[in-house]
């Protein structure tokens, strides 16, 4: 069944009431005021501000009523309540947005200062990120970068299929999408007897990725069961892992990678949630061997949503498609 706002989306939308991801903005504004960021979702072709609705208090749940989570300038305090809070918000933006529920369909005061045209606004970071994990969980990236760096014969360590294999990145360098990139500066490998190039990065490649928006965390010492991991994930983000493969290759024996991966990593402004992306979940691939039993989930599911890179370089009008692919393959 296909749910029905009172806005106007474009059959061609990534935005309809089924969606609603979260993010923050700012108000785009020729003066020169301090302007403060506030939460929201995206429907349509607009933004609709959850502080304004929070103010006059339509969240009215048992976990949201009380909480001043929808006026902070990001998300954490939101992100960091739990599923029962994000499944309670989500009930409640879509019956608002409905086009049955008269409350605001009906308030035209309300509408104009809740519902914003994405034209003026900006988006921010929707959280302050405070970690960051890299996680290698593609066998076909593995092996590609395995060649790269070892050669086909050692592309896939053996630890590769009994373990999660993670690097941790630079959370100060993750920065919104649109946001300018300077090609990084750095050593590679030295050619013959020649001391180690240094200079602008010769290899500056991109790596498509998806990234899982962490919410409540754990005490120290106390691990999350596998199978209660998923209540801990508030969404998925789109990722660009900018990479400098030449600085990268010098750099990242014996302890991994440094300079080389967190000179800038991109991701978008806005947060699908998993409830959005449930009816696109589908069976994981089966691994090969059995993972050991505290790995062993008893529901391996992933999701089905198309990706595709495309280039436009400096002088061209059109776009280049590099690589499609698909989240369902992790």
């Amino acid at each position: 069944m296909v749910l029905k706002s009172f806005v106007e989306v474009d059959i061609d939308s990534h935005f309809p009431l089924e969606n609603l991801p979260y993010g923050i903005f700012i108000i785009k504004s020729s003066e020169q005021q301090q302007q403060l960021p506030h939460p929201c979702v995206a429907i349509g072709e607009f933004v609709f501000d959850l502080s304004v609705i929070s103010s006059v208090g339509l969240f009215n749940g048992p976990f949201l009523k009380d909480s001043d989570c929808f006026h902070q300038s990001s998300l954490n305090k939101f992100v960091g309540m739990g599923r029962p809070a994000w499944k309670e918000a989500r009930t409640t933006i879509q019956k608002l947005l409905s086009v049955d529920e008269p409350t605001l369909r009906d308030n035209a005061i309300l509408r104009e200062k809740s519902l914003l045209p994405m034209s003026k606004v900006q988006m921010l970071l929707p959280t302050i990120i405070g970690d960051y994990t890299d996680f290698f969980s593609s066998m076909y990236h593995a092996r590609n970068c395995g060649i790269m760096f070892r050669g086909p014969e050692n592309a896939i360590n053996p630890n590769w299929f009994h373990l999660p294999i993670a690097y941790h990145g630079r959370a100060s360098s993750i920065v919104v999408s649109g946001t300018d990139i300077i090609r990084p500066r750095g050593q590679s490998h030295p050619a013959g007897n020649s001391p180690p190039y240094f200079g602008p990065s010769r290899k500056l490649d991109f790596e498509l990725e998806m990234a899982a928006v962490v919410g409540p965390g754990n005490e120290l010492g106390k691990p999350v069961d596998v199978n209660e991991a998923a209540d801990h994930i508030f969404g998925l983000v789109l990722m660009n892992d900018w990479s400098a493969r030449d600085i990268q290759a010098w750099e990242y024996v014996p302890l991994g990678p440094f300079l080389g991966k967190s000179f800038g990593t991109t991701i978008s402004p806005w947060i699908v949630t998993l409830d959005a992306l449930e009816p696109f979940s589908c069976d994981a691939p089966k691994q090969e061997p059995q993972p050991l039993p505290y790995l062993a989930e008893k529901n391996s599911k992933n999701y089905d949503i198309s990706l595709e890179v495309r280039i436009k370089s400096a002088g061209q009008e059109q776009e280049s498609v590099l690589t499609k692919s698909n989240f369902k393959h992790l």
